[in-house]
C-alpha cells in the first residue's frame, strides 16, 4: 500500500494552481467566521458584564413607587417572607435649566445614603455630597456627558416650585440606569437626565420627613417574585401605588434585555447563512476540480492508491481554504468584536466592560469552517473515487449536441453569442449553481442595508406621521381641566391638545400585561394614529384601541373584551371592548378617548399632560418659561428628540452594520470571481479551440464573460427576493415587546445590492481575462490517448 503522505506534494500543487479558487472559498468561509465570532463575543460580553454589574452593584428585584408612605411601613415590608434586604427613597421629576441648553430638560432626582443598600452608585468621577448639604447633586454619567457637565458645574432645577440651583459633585452610574431613558421615551436624550441628591436634603425640599415614595426589593434565593409582589401590593395600594412590578418589567433592564436577545438572534441567524455559502460554494469548486481531474485519479488508483487516500487527499485541499479562512476569520472576528465591544462599553456605560474570546465560541468557529469544507470534499470526490481505474481515465462522456431550441431562436445573434447560449443551455445544474451563487450574493448584500432602512422608516413614520406637535409636557400631577388655558397663554403656543395617562394592568384569559392607556381626543391632530397603511385612525367614544403587537402579546382581536384592573384611584375593574388596532412600531400601547377614560376610571377630569404646536419664530421664549413652571415636571421636544434618535442609531449602528456589509462584501465578490474562474478552469480547452480555429481574444472574451454577465442578470430577480426573505426572517427574530423593525428596502439598497455585484462581475472580469488574454494553445489543446 502507498503511504498517503506521497500526496501531500499533489496537495500544494493544487492549491497552487487553484490559489485563486482557494482564495475565494477562504475569504467566505473567513467573513463567516468572522461574522459568527464578533456577533457570539459581543454578545456574551455584554451579558457577561450586565450580570456583574447587576451583582457587585445589588440592583434590585421588585420595585414599587407611592404617593406618600410612612417609613415605618418598612419594617411590614422586610418580614415579607422572600424579601432579603429593603430601600426606601424619594424620586421626583424635575424640570432643568443646564448651561447651554436652549431647551428645558428634564430630571430624575433620587435620594442616596452614605450605606446605600440597593441600586449603587458607581461614581466615575469627583464625590459624593455630603449628607449635610442642601444643593449638592451626583448627575449620571451619560447625561453628564452629553451636556458637557463635570464636577464643579452648577445646573438650574424647579425644586417643589422653588427656582434653586444645584451643584454638580461627582459624576456616576447605576444599574437601575443602564439604559437612560425618561418614562415615556425609547431612547437616550441628552435633555433627560439622574441625579442623586442626600435624603436629608431631599426630605427638607419635599417636606417628606419620615417618609418615603419608592421601594426597592432584593429577593432571597428561591423566593417568589409574583407572592412577594401580591403581598407587597396588599401593604401599599393604600398609599396611592400603581402596584409593584419585577425586574423584567424595569425600563432600563428591559432595553438591555432586549438588545442582549437581539444579539442572541443576530449571533445565531446570520453567521450560519454565512458559513452555509462557504459550504456550497466549496463543495461547488471542489466538485468541477474533482471533474478535471479523473484521469489524475484513475493513475493514482492504477498505481495502487485505495480509495481512502485519495478521498483524504481531496478533505486535506478542501481542509487548506478552511484553515486559511478560520485564522483569519477568527482574528477579525476577535478586533471587530473588540470594536463592537467599545460601542456597548459607550452606550450603556457599565463599569467594566469583559470581553473575551472564550474557547468553545473559537472552538465552534474552526467545526463550522472545517466540518462543512471536509463533506463537501468527500461529497465531491465521492463518485469519482469509487470507479474503476479504466472508466476512470476515459474522459466523461461527452454531451449529445444536437439541434434545439437554440438554434432557432439565435440565428440573429451574433456567433460569440450563440456559443455562449448553447453552453448554458446544455449545462443547466451548472447555470442554476452560477445564478444561485451570484443571487445570494445579492440577497447577503441586502441584509447589510435593511437594518438603515428600517430605522430610517421607524423614524419617518414617529416623527412625520405620529408626533406632529412641537413639544410635550408632563405635569408633576394630574392637572384639573382648565390648564390648556395656562398654556395657550405661553408664548407663541398655537395649539394645545391635553392627554391622560393612566397605570392598568390588562387581562385576557391567562396573559395579563401591565402598561398604561392613553386618553386623546376622538381625532388627535398632534399625536396620530394610524394603520398598517399609513392612514389616521379615529378613536372610537367607546372601548379601546391597542397596538397590534399588544393584541399578540394578549393574544385578542377586535371585538374581544378585555379586563382592565386601573392601578391607581379607585382601582376599578371592568372589561372593555377592543374597538381596533393600531400598527406602531414603537411600543405597545393603549389609548381610549378622553371621556371613555374618565368614565373607565371613575374621574373625567383632569390631564397628566399636554401636546403644543408652537410658532418656530417664538420657541426660545416658550422654552425659558417652561424651565420655570413649577407644575411642569418634564418637557419633551419633538425636533430634540429626533435628533437623539439619529444620534442614537448612528452610535449604535455605524461600527456593527459596516462591519458586517464589510464581510457582505467579502461574500458577494468572492462568489462571483469563483463562478467566473471556474468556468475558465472548464472552458480553457474550448476556449483554446476556438483561438486556433481563428477567433480573437476578444472574441473568446466576449463568449465567457458575455455568458458570466448574462448569468448576472439572470440572478438579479432571484437575488431580490431571497434578499427580501432574509430579512422577513431577520424582522420577525429581531421583533421585541418594544420595538419592532418592519421589513422595508430603499431603491438605494437595491442600485447598492446591485451596484455592488455589477463591480464584482467587472472586477472578476478584469482578473480572469488576463488568463483567457494568456491561454497556453498548446497545453489546453493537449487529449489523453
Amino acid at each position: 500500500m502507498v503511504k498517503t503522505p506521497t500526496l501531500w506534494r499533489k496537495v500544494y500543487r493544487d492549491a497552487a494552481r487553484n490559489l485563486g479558487q482557494v482564495a475565494a472559498v477562504a475569504a467566505v468561509i473567513g467573513a463567516g467566521v468572522a461574522t459568527f465570532v464578533t456577533m457570539r463575543t459581543s454578545f456574551r460580553a455584554l451579558e457577561r458584564s450586565r450580570t456583574v454589574y447587576y451583582r457587585d452593584y445589588r440592583f434590585a428585584d421588585v420595585f414599587a413607587g407611592v404617593r406618600r408612605a410612612p417609613e415605618t411601613l418598612r419594617t411590614r415590608i422586610e418580614r415579607i417572607s422572600g424579601v432579603a434586604e429593603v430601600e426606601t427613597r424619594l424620586v421626583y421629576a424635575l424640570t432643568l435649566d443646564v448651561p447651554g441648553l436652549a431647551e428645558p430638560a428634564t430630571g430624575r432626582l433620587i435620594s442616596a445614603v452614605p450605606e446605600q443598600k440597593l441600586n449603587r452608585i458607581f461614581l466615575r468621577a469627583g464625590r459624593m455630597p455630603l449628607p449635610e448639604s442642601r444643593d449638592e447633586v451626583v448627575v449620571s454619567e451619560a447625561f453628564a456627558a452629553r451636556n458637557a457637565i463635570a464636577p464643579g458645574s452648577t445646573i438650574g432645577a424647579v425644586l417643589n416650585g422653588r427656582w434653586v440651583r444645584l451643584r454638580v459633585t461627582g459624576i456616576g452610574i447605576s444599574p437601575e440606569y443602564v439604559y437612560e431613558l425618561q418614562g415615556a421615551g425609547f431612547f437616550p436624550d441628552r435633555r433627560f437626565g439622574v441625579m442623586w441628591m442626600p435624603r436629608d436634603a431631599m426630605e427638607a425640599a419635599f417636606a417628606m420627613t419620615g417618609a418615603f415614595n419608592d421601594v426597592s426589593v432584593r429577593l432571597a434565593p428561591g423566593a417568589s417574585e409574583g407572592e412577594v409582589i401580591r403581598r407587597l401590593d396588599a401593604l401599599l395600594t393604600r398609599y396611592g401605588s400603581p402596584g409593584a412590578y419585577g425586574r423584567k418589567d424595569q425600563l432600563s433592564n428591559r432595553f438591555v434585555s432586549d438588545e442582549i436577545n437581539g444579539d442572541r438572534v443576530s449571533s445565531t441567524v446570520v453567521p450560519p447563512i454565512f458559513l452555509a455559502i462557504a459550504a456550497f460554494l466549496t463543495y461547488v469548486v471542489l466538485a468541477r476540480l474533482v471533474a478535471r481531474q479523473r484521469d489524475s485519479i484513475a493513475t493514482l488508483k492504477a498505481f495502487g492508491y485505495a480509495n481512502g487516500p485519495i478521498v483524504e487527499h481531496y478533505v486535506l485541499f478542501a481542509l487548506i481554504p478552511a484553515a486559511v479562512g478560520a485564522t483569519v476569520g477568527i482574528g477579525a472576528g476577535i478586533w471587530a468584536g473588540h470594536q463592537l465591544g467599545r460601542v456597548y462599553a459607550e452606550f450603556f456605560r457599565f463599569p467594566v466592560f469583559a470581553y473575551r474570546a472564550d474557547g468553545d465560541v473559537m472552538a465552534i468557529a474552526v467545526l463550522a469552517a472545517a466540518i462543512p469544507s471536509a463533506v463537501g470534499a468527500w461529497l465531491a470526490v465521492g463518485s469519482v473515487a469509487r470507479m474503476q481505474p479504466a472508466e476512470a481515465m476515459r474522459p466523461a462522456s461527452p454531451a449529445a449536441y444536437r439541434a434545439g431550441w437554440v438554434e432557432q431562436v439565435s440565428r440573429l445573434l451574433p456567433v460569440t453569442a450563440r456559443f455562449a447560449l448553447r453552453n448554458m443551455s446544455r449545462h443547466p445544474v451548472k447555470v442554476a449553481a452560477t445564478v444561485a451563487g451570484i443571487g445570494v450574493s445579492i440577497a447577503i448584500l441586502m441584509i447589510g442595508r435593511y437594518f438603515f432602512d428600517s430605522l430610517e422608516y421607524v423614524k419617518y413614520v414617529e416623527f412625520a406621521v405620529v408626533e406632529r406637535q412641537t413639544a410635550t409636557v408632563a405635569f408633576n400631577e394630574v392637572r384639573e381641566p382648565g390648564v390648556e388655558s395656562s398654556l395657550h397663554a405661553l408664548p407663541g403656543v398655537l395649539r394645545v391638545e391635553p392627554f391622560r395617562t393612566v397605570a392598568v394592568r390588562l387581562r385576557a384569559g391567562h396573559r395579563d400585561y401591565r402598561t398604561a392607556i392613553q386618553s386623546l381626543p376622538a381625532r388627535p391632530r398632534m399625536h396620530r394614529l394610524i394603520d398598517l397603511h399609513l392612514r389616521v385612525v379615529p378613536l372610537p367614544y367607546e372601548g379601546m384601541v391597542m397596538s397590534a403587537t399588544l393584541a399578540r402579546i394578549l393574544s385578542v382581536r377586535p371585538g374581544d373584551r378585555v379586563t382592565v384592573e386601573v392601578l391607581e384611584g379607585r382601582r376599578r375593574e371592568t372589561a372593555v371592548r377592543v374597538a381596533g388596532l393600531v400598527d406602531e412600531l414603537i411600543g405597545a400601547n393603549v389609548y381610549m378617548e378622553i371621556g371613555a377614560l374618565g368614565r373607565l376610571v371613575g374621574d373625567a377630569r383632569g390631564y397628566s399632560g399636554a401636546r403644543m404646536e408652537a410658532d418656530p419664530v417664538l420657541e426660545s421664549h416658550l422654552y425659558a418659561r417652561l424651565k420655570q413652571l413649577p407644575a411642569v415636571a418634564g418637557v419633551n421636544v419633538r425636533e430634540a428628540m429626533l435628533k437623539s434618535f439619529d444620534e442614537t442609531v448612528a452610535e449604535s449602528l455605524q461600527i456593527s452594520v459596516g462591519v458586517f456589509s464589510i464581510f457582505a462584501g467579502v461574500i458577494a465578490f468572492s462568489i462571483v470571481y469563483n463562478s467566473v474562474r471556474i468556468a475558465l478552469s472548464e472552458r480553457s480547452h474550448e476556449l483554446a479551440s476556438l483561438r486556433v480555429l481563428g477567433f480573437t481574444r476578444w472574441e473568446v472574451a466576449a463568449i465567457l464573460l458575455g455568458e458570466h454577465m448574462f448569468l448576472s442578470v439572470c440572478a438579479i430577480p432571484a437575488g431580490l427576493l431571497m434578499g427580501r426573505a432574509l430579512c422577513e426572517v431577520l424582522s420577525r427574530s429581531l421583533e421585541t415587546e418594544l420595538y419592532r423593525l418592519p421589513v422595508v428596502l430603499s431603491g438605494e439598497s437595491y442600485v447598492y445590492a446591485l451596484g455592488m455585484v455589477i463591480l464584482a462581475s467587472i472586477f472578476s472580469a478584469l482578473l480572469v481575462g488576463r488568463g483567457i488574454w494568456r491561454l497556453d494553445l498548446i497545453a489546453a489543446l493537449k487529449t489523453r490517448e
